[in-house]
């Protein structure tokens, strides 16, 4: 029978090893439990048993694998890979199930949407060794035809992707998408370029300026994008114990997502890293103006709740919003997202090194393309934020006195 064992673990919390042994197989397996926070020693002591038991069932049924068995079988699924011939066997069996394993939802429904409506109709029925570079580049090039640069770079990124993971795995022999070059801009699109897509530090302050008239809730939301520049979903995920009011940072845990399969759901933030930013005071006045009239109506956990309820924002109102106000204060192609390049764009500009401003960001591109810098410190990502808050003072002071002196 299985049996569970007390462990502590570096800072001082209790979790537990599970053993359970196989009579077939004559050999032990173990897993891991940990409480959640905050339960008591009756909840803890109640699921314990039931993950014991339900652990026993698993091996029983032979269906937990130890090392070598899961190396055997990831062997063995080698050489069936092997003998997948066709594109379309192999994006379907290999290639999707291989990468769903690391990607988010959104970006799982959106290789398989590139794969389905543009890559398998034109060479799915390929066998994977016939595939040439001219074919590769042919469907680039008419796919860029009805298409806008980005979206052909992403099919080109998922073929790049696909055929690289095919040559390591030996399916083919020679990689024809080593011959075959990115997707260029093309001359009658409009290049927009990172520093496009930001706002100049007067466009930030006519931007706080007006949201001066909005709800409060909103007010908090435009601050803290412009703050932290933390993404659309990592600001609908926050939870109100995220932000240390005490030492003015935001913890930034969870990425609030939406799929038509799945809805609204919680994933980590994108490269699956937590980061600490650190926020000023005009932010933090703000949050806690907005905590205030949140709580006069009801309590959530969720610092960007809907009105009058505990679920949090949906993902894509600050979106349908952002563009709202822009409109109505004459701010073109205003989204949250802008806000983040805002955030990057100011605190380089203006002394953020690229290293620290990368990790403040949770920039995964950056933090690949910088990994040969030197790593940042807690004081060294504070700088990088505060070069931002720093650079719009500046000007705000400069035009405060200008109007002065008018």
């Amino acid at each position: 029978m299985a049996f569970a064992k007390a462990r502590k673990k570096a800072d001082g919390s209790t979790f537990y090893e599970i053993r359970a042994y196989c009579k077939e197989k004559k050999c032990h397996y173990t897993k891991y439990y940990y409480p959640p926070f905050g339960w008591s020693a009756r909840a803890i002591k109640k699921q314990l048993q039931t993950e014991v038991e339900a652990f026993q069932v698993a091996v029983d049924a032979g269906e937990i694998l130890s090392k070598e068995e899961r190396k055997a079988r990831d062997m063995a699924a080698a050489a069936e890979a092997a003998l997948l011939k066709t594109l379309r066997q192999y994006a379907e069996s290999v290639f999707m199930p291989t990468k769903e394993q690391s990607i988010a939802e959104n970006t799982r429904l959106s290789y398989w949407s590139n794969l389905n409506e543009h890559i398998l109709p034109c060479l799915g029925d390929t066998y994977m060794k016939d595939i040439t570079p001219a074919m590769l580049s042919k469907l680039l090039l008419d796919f860029q035809k009805g298409h806008s640069h980005g979206s052909a770079v992403k099919v080109y990124n998922i073929l790049n992707a696909l055929f690289k993971m095919a040559y390591r795995d030996d399916t083919i022999k020679v990689n024809p998408m080593d011959k075959v070059d990115r997707p260029k801009q093309r001359k009658d699109d409009k290049a927009i370029s990172e520093a496009d897509k930001a706002l100049f530090e007067d466009e930030l302050l006519h931007v706080l300026d007006c949201v001066k008239s909005e709800p409060i809730k909103w007010q908090a939301f435009i601050y803290l994008a412009a703050d932290t520049g933390a993404r659309r979903g990592e600001l609908c995920g926050l939870h109100w114990s995220d932000i240390d009011f005490k030492n003015g940072v935001v913890n930034i845990k969870r990425n609030l997502q939406y799929s038509k399969d799945k809805g609204v759901y919680e994933a980590t933030p994108k490269g699956g890293r937590f980061r600490t930013v650190d926020i000023g005071e005009d932010t933090i006045s703000i949050l806690k103006q907005h905590q205030k009239e949140q709580a006069s109506s009801r309590i959530s956990k969720w610092v960007f709740a809907v009105d009058g309820e505990d679920d949090p924002m949906f993902p894509t109102t600050p979106t349908r919003y952002f563009k709202k106000f822009g409109e109505k204060y004459d701010i073109p192609g205003f989204h949250p997202h802008l806000l983040r390049h805002t955030s990057a764009t100011l605190s380089l500009t203006n002394g953020g090194d690229p290293k620290s401003t990368a990790d403040r960001l949770g920039h995964a591109d950056a933090a690949v393309m910088l990994r040969n810098y030197a790593h940042a410190n807690d004081e060294s990502i504070r700088r990088a934020g505060q070069a931002a808050r720093d650079a719009l003072r500046k000007k705000k002071e400069q035009t405060e006195k200008e109007k002065a002196e008018a």
